[in-house]
C-alpha cells in the first residue's frame, strides 16, 4: 500500500532515499566481495591463478589497499564458486555451485510433456548472501529501516528468484547489523583511503545520472548490460529495455560521490515506467596504494 511513496522516495528521486549495494556471497562470518579492479588481479604467480577469483574475502581488500602482500601458500581459487579461500579448506569444498535442474510440464488435459530446464545456485550449509544498504539520513532511516527490514524478511519467507512457487530461494531469517564495519570504522571515512587521492570502489550496478561528474578518462571501470522481462498485469513478459551499467569492483574518479539513477525500462508505449535501480553505493579507496 506505499508503492507510490516508494517511488517516489527511490526512483523517482535524484537523492534516494535507501539504496543498495549487489548481493555477494558469505560463509559463516566471512564475506566476500568483487575487490576493486585497480589492485586486482595481484602480480602473476606460479602457485594461484589470482584472475581466476571473482570475490575475495573483505579484510582481504582492506590489506592490498594498505599495501600488504598477499601470501602465495595462505590462498586458493575455488573454480566452482571462483571465490577465493584459504589454502587450508578441505579440499573440494566450495561456498556456492551452478546447477542445472530439469523438471516437466504435463498438459492434464491433452496428456502432453514438455520437459523443461531451469539453472539455479545451490550454496552449501553456513552459506548466503549479503548486501549494504544506505540510508540518505536519519529521516530516512526513520520512515524506512522497519518497512524496509519487513520487505526482506517476507522475501527470506517466499523466496528470492524464479520457482519460488516450488520451494526455492526461501532462506533462514535475515540478520541486519547496523553501521557494519567494511573497510573503516563505521560512519566514518575510510581511514586508508585518507590523505590520499581517492576513487569510488562501486558495491553496486551504476547507471550515471546527468549530474554524475565522472572523470571516464581515469579509474578502472569495466561495463555490463542488463536486460530481464516485466512482472505485470499490463504486459507480462514483455522484455525491458537493455541497459549498459558500471559493474560492480569497478574504480571511478569523481570529486564527488557519484549518485547515479533509475533508468525506466518499460517498452515504448508501455502502461506504466518500470525502473531499474541504478543507484551508486560505493566505499572511499586510495588510487595509488602504498609500494
Amino acid at each position: 500500500g506505499v508503492l507510490d511513496e516508494w517511488l517516489d522516495a527511490t526512483a523517482r528521486n535524484t537523492e534516494p532515499a535507501l539504496r543498495f549495494s549487489s548481493c555477494f556471497p558469505f560463509h559463516n562470518e566471512t564475506l566476500y566481495v568483487v575487490p576493486p579492479r585497480h589492485i586486482w588481479p595481484p602480480p602473476a604467480s606460479s602457485k594461484v591463478r589470482w584472475k581466476g577469483a571473482r570475490f575475495v574475502p573483505l579484510p582481504l581488500v582492506a590489506s592490498l589497499l594498505a599495501g600488504k602482500p598477499l601470501s602465495e601458500d595462505a590462498w586458493m581459487v575455488d573454480g566452482e564458486s571462483e571465490c577465493l579461500m584459504p589454502s587450508t579448506a578441505t579440499a573440494g569444498s566450495t561456498l556456492f555451485r551452478a546447477s542445472v535442474r530439469s523438471s516437466a510440464a504435463v498438459d492434464r488435459l491433452g496428456g502432453g510433456a514438455t520437459p523443461h530446464s531451469v539453472a539455479c545456485l545451490e550454496f552449501t550449509t553456513g552459506s548466503g548472501f549479503w548486501f549494504v544498504a544506505a540510508f540518505a539520513d536519519d529521516a530516512a532511516r526513520e520512515q524506512w529501516s522497519e518497512r524496509f527490514k519487513a520487505a526482506i524478511r517476507l522475501l527470506a519467507d517466499s523466496g528470492f528468484g524464479g520457482e519460488r512457487s516450488r520451494g526455492w530461494g526461501r532462506s533462514e531469517m535475515p540478520d541486519f547489523t547496523e553501521n557494519p564495519a567494511l573497510l573503516g570504522t563505521p560512519g566514518q571515512t575510510n581511514p586508508v583511503a585518507a590523505e590520499r587521492e581517492t576513487g569510488h570502489w562501486m558495491l553496486s550496478l551504476f547507471h550515471p545520472a546527468p549530474s554524475d561528474a565522472v572523470d571516464w578518462r581515469r579509474g578502472d571501470y569495466s561495463l555490463t548490460t542488463r536486460g530481464g522481462r516485466i512482472e505485470s498485469e499490463a504486459g507480462w513478459g514483455q522484455r525491458k529495455k537493455n541497459t549498459r551499467m558500471v559493474a560492480e569492483g569497478s574504480v571511478l574518479v569523481s570529486p564527488v560521490e557519484p549518485r547515479g539513477a533509475a533508468a525506466d525500462v518499460a517498452p515504448d508505449g508501455f502502461a506504466h515506467p518500470v525502473y531499474r535501480a541504478g543507484f551508486a553505493l560505493s566505499l572511499p579507496v586510495p588510487l595509488k596504494v602504498p609500494a
